[in-house]
């Protein structure tokens, strides 16, 4: 499932792409993509005609300003992708599911093999009612900046696991299996430490690695794995997966103490850290 970094890789993409960009048509192929809307001739009538103001981002969910106090929003779930093709005449990747026709030209289009994700319009005052998630979404590391006294002061009162705290949406907005492994890494902790033992150091680290990780996964576009279900707006694969330190990298050297980088079994999935530098 993507994270944070490649949401707002996508919303950094849609920004220069269409920003001002004036919807002509809208095709639906599935109507599991737009399930919030009766159908498509309701979806598409919300569109048609409407231009594309700001581009925003709430944790995963893209939300792209309209007319008025309109929003299209998007969740790519597991595989979702969206794409620009500059043509109509560009071929349509299979499990196209959403098409959007601009009066200048051009596409942009919604591709989600697994159809966990979706599309909707709404108003903005009204987002939150649409997914109650976003009423409760914790900070946003790329974009509100928190001192690490307030971070420590935080985290202090919780007695949970570290990587379960980092997943909380509730406490970081938008960080999952992989970066969770990685920020822990880059902090030199355990994914099983409580968050209630760490020192003023170690969370100075933490908070500071939180940060870097993630500016620096944005900075590389992201990172696909090998089914490269993530693609940017342009379908290229991004390339932070080539500096990972440890997420599925199990019995490859650490790259800080060379020793094996092992795996663990996490809430039905697997985690990746050293077990001999990350304490």
């Amino acid at each position: 499932m993507p994270e944070l970094p490649e949401v707002e890789v996508i919303r950094r993409d849609l920004e220069r792409e269409v920003v001002g960009r004036k919807i002509k048509a809208v095709d639906v192929n599935r109507l599991r993509s737009i399930r919030r809307h009766k159908t498509s001739k309701e979806f598409a009538s919300e569109l048609v005609g409407a231009k594309i103001r700001s581009v925003g981002r709430r944790g995963k969910y893209l939300v792209m300003r309209l007319d008025g106090d309109r929003a299209l929003v998007v969740h790519l779930g597991m595989s979702g992708q969206l794409l620009r093709a500059k043509s109509a005449k560009t071929p349509m990747p299979k499990h196209t599911h959403v098409v959007i026709s601009f009066t200048e030209g051009g596409q942009l289009r919604f591709v989600d093999p697994r159809t966990f994700g979706e599309m909707f319009v709404t108003t903005l005052e009204e987002l939150e009612e649409q997914v109650t998630e976003l009423a409760h979404l914790g900070v946003d590391p790329l974009e509100h900046a928190m001192s690490w006294e307030t971070f420590g002061r935080t985290i202090i009162k919780r007695k949970v696991k570290l990587k379960t705290l980092l997943m909380d949406q509730k406490f970081v907005a938008g960080i999952g299996n992989i970066y969770s492994d990685e920020i822990l890494f880059a902090a030199g902790l355990r994914w099983d430490r409580t968050s209630d033992t760490l020192s003023d150091q170690e969370i100075r680290r933490l908070s500071r690695a939180i940060i870097e990780t993630l500016q620096e996964a944005v900075k590389y576009r992201g990172s696909s794995l090998a089914d490269e279900q993530y693609v940017d707006l342009f379908g290229e694969p991004g390339g932070f997966q080539l500096h990972h330190n440890v997420y599925d990298r199990e019995g490859k050297l650490c790259p800080r103490c060379r020793h094996p980088v092992v795996r663990a079994r996490y809430s039905n999935r697997s985690t990746f850290f050293c077990a001999a530098c990350q304490v």
